[in-house]
């Protein structure tokens, strides 16, 4: 118990010191906010939406877990899992009423973070374009998917390394490493992307910096929620194997919807020549199916790789 003790409030370090900017951002903003009941153009805080509710979502839920564990047993990880998807819809809703004055405009922030998923602000400034676009929610399909699937990920996490100190289950190491991977790799490209928008230029043909990240975000974005879904059905045989690669690639393909959604239908072209061009009417390329396969593959592999072991997070 004094292990799991240690272990709990250590990761509780961790979460808390890793959210300090997000939160920092969320505080700066509300502080404007009912001080002036709006926040000015030049004070807003890049990507407040969503990563400050998230954090603070994965913060009370994670607090909470030992709680739940104790009230809960074998479904607290659902009941947990609830409490920080439904935090974070909530706190999230609360932050896109928030207004942004631009040009003696007045913008609520759930239409102000379009054009920041397509280059950075300086990128769109010297081009003269606006980094809000009023009136156009769908770009928020990137966000909340990306968000719950950390969210996800990241509880799925804690409880497993719970059960491991709890129970003393050490078959669990293996599948453990493998989500710990992903999800900290994932969580370090969302990072990198807030501050670069993988050095897009705003334009559909991007360089090939730019697609190279792009697209290993999309990989890594599938392989963490498949291994996630694996978690639930190690020692499942081939049935673990499929479910996980079907679940990371329908992921993957998932965040290629909301990227046709955030560009008006188009999606952004890694290359020249006939396998980064989209297939007839068909708003993939060739290039874009590889993608979303590979992911499949790879967290096949893994699923497989994992899969000798007899315990699972269900």
């Amino acid at each position: 118990m004094k292990k799991y003790r240690n272990f709990y409030l250590i990761s509780l370090g961790i979460i808390i010191a890793a959210s300090i900017y997000p939160i920092y951002m969320g505080v700066v903003a509300l502080a404007e906010y009912f001080s002036e009941g709006f926040i000015e153009q030049a004070n807003y805080p890049k990507y407040l939406i969503p990563y400050a509710p998230m954090c603070i979502a994965i913060i009370v839920a994670a607090a909470l877990m030992p709680l739940t564990i104790k009230l809960f047993k074998r479904f607290s990880l659902a009941v947990t899992s609830v409490i920080g998807v439904g935090g974070f819809i909530l706190a999230e809703k609360f932050f896109e009423q928030i207004k942004v004055v631009v040009r003696y405009e007045t913008l609520r922030v759930d239409g102000w973070q379009l054009s920041l998923c397509m280059a950075t602000p300086e990128v769109l400034e010297a081009q003269g374009k606006p980094i809000y676009a009023e009136n156009n929610p769908t770009f928020k399909v990137h966000f909340y998917i990306i968000a719950i699937v950390i969210i996800l990920s990241v509880l799925a996490l804690l409880y497993g390394y719970s059960k491991l100190f709890l129970e003393n289950k050490k078959e669990l190491k293996k599948p453990l490493l493998a989500q710990t991977v992903s999800v900290i790799l994932f969580i370090g490209l969302c990072i990198l992307a807030c501050f670069t928008a993988f050095f897009r230029n705003g334009t559909l043909y991007i360089s090939p910096l730019s697609s190279l990240l792009t697209a290993f975000f999309f990989i890594v974005f599938g392989i963490t929620f498949g291994i996630y879904i694996c978690s639930f059905f190690i020692g499942k045989g081939k049935i673990c194997v499929w479910i996980s690669a079907l679940t990371a690639s329908l992921t993957t393909l998932i965040m290629y919807i909301g990227e046709l959604l955030l560009m008006g239908g188009k999606l952004f072209i890694f290359g020249k020549g006939f396998f980064f061009l989209p297939l007839g009417i068909i708003p993939f390329s060739p290039c874009d199916i590889v993608v979303i396969l590979v992911s499949g593959i790879i967290t096949a592999i893994i699923a497989k790789l994992i899969n000798k072991e007899k315990v699972s997070l269900s």
